[in-house]
């Protein structure tokens, strides 16, 4: 037995290192064909173009990861099956479950491994490659960053805080802002609730203003104030707090951040537990395909297996999206909506498989 357990496993492991590969090399044509004229035109160097590409590319594996594993295993079990090895193995006693025992096993580690992937290496690549976007490539300003708790943005004779930049609505909230001499040393203090982009600038909302004339510092309040920002929301999303370059950790204690300061924190939350539930669509399709390729006839089991990894795929794509939509916006409950998916096909999984075996 171990013998057929290291057969079977070797021959997927080849076969998913393929299709992984394959599915890479796919998107990174098709990504740099669709931007390297951009690119260029923007006069970046071909080492910073071949640098974006490479921190894009554990972004590319973590979305490629479940399609690449179900048709790995459809191609697995059509490849054994059209050499009579499974028809062998069968008329031996050896049911399904223990063929397919080293494919499961072998997902199942792939998703953990996607899942600390996810965690470990996908935050910080997606930062640096939006980054090399947005600063190296498209010339963007570099003076705005985010940090975990605030936003900082400075320019000539002024220094702006913020609580938080919510890019559905272009608003900054939590604003403090302050103006400048060519000492350094304040001339005005602003506290508003809000900011919003207009046509000469940023307008403050429910701001008081403090002026630090000689003398006692004068207070006045102001329901708009327009001020002279050269910032702009494209700017902002140069190093951005956004869940795909945040760590599962601190999403939580963003989300938590958010709360406490009196924000929705669903579309955050929602997006929190996919991080946990999408690594593991590869173990549920790994599970869903042995069905699929049992199902198939010799003659036709490797080209019905690309055809039917492609469909399911997408088709597995389309309703977690969904789904997790109707999370994000309050419809579902985020952990709900998160594994929904996983758990229908999981149950269309368990439905063929005990119809194979019957």
């Amino acid at each position: 037995m171990r013998i057929l357990t290291r057969y079977v496993a070797t021959t997927y492991l080849r076969i998913l290192a393929l299709c992984l590969g394959a599915f890479i090399a796919i998107y990174l044509v098709v990504d740099f064909m669709e931007k390297v004229a951009r690119f260029t035109r923007s006069g970046a160097s071909w080492y910073v173009i071949f640098s974006f590409f490479v921190a894009k590319t554990p972004e590319i594996i973590s979305q490629s990861a479940p399609l690449a594993v179900l048709m790995a295993t459809l191609l697995t079990l059509a490849t054994l099956s059209m050499n009579s090895e499974i028809t062998a193995m069968r008329s031996c006693g050896i049911g399904l479950a223990r063929i397919t025992m080293p494919i499961l096993v072998i997902a199942f580690i792939f998703s953990v491994l996607s899942l600390v992937v996810g965690e470990m290496v996908l935050p910080k690549s997606y930062a640096k490659r939006t980054y090399i976007q947005e600063v190296l490539i498209e010339k963007k300003s570099p003076s705005t960053f985010f940090r975990q708790q605030n936003i900082w943005y400075r320019e000539p004779g002024a220094v702006l805080r913020a609580a938080l930049f919510d890019p559905g609505s272009q608003t900054l909230k939590g604003i403090t802002f302050w103006e400048l001499d060519h000492d350094l040393k304040p001339l005005r203090r602003t506290d508003a609730a809000s900011g919003i982009l207009g046509a000469n600038g940023w307008i403050f909302k429910n701001a008081v203003v403090c002026d630090f004339a000689p003398g006692e510092p004068k207070f006045h309040e102001a329901a708009t104030l327009p001020v002279p920002l050269k910032l702009k929301p494209a700017d902002l999303k140069v190093l951005g707090k956004y869940s795909d370059n945040m760590t599962i950790s601190e999403l939580r204690n963003y989300c938590k951040k958010l709360r406490e300061g009196g924000y929705d924190p669903t579309r955050y939350l929602a997006q929190m537990h996919g991080r946990f539930s999408l690594p593991f669509g590869a173990a549920v399709m790994a599970f869903l395909g042995v069905p699929f390729a049992m199902r198939s006839s010799r003659s036709s089991g490797i080209a019905l297996g690309i055809g039917l990894s492609l469909g399911i795929g997408f088709l597995y794509v389309i309703v977690n999206n969904v789904i997790l939509s109707f999370g994000q916006v309050g419809v579902l409950p985020p952990i709900v909506a998160a594994w929904a998916t996983n758990f229908i096909f999981l149950l269309v999984g368990i439905w063929l498989c005990l119809t194979v075996e019957s």
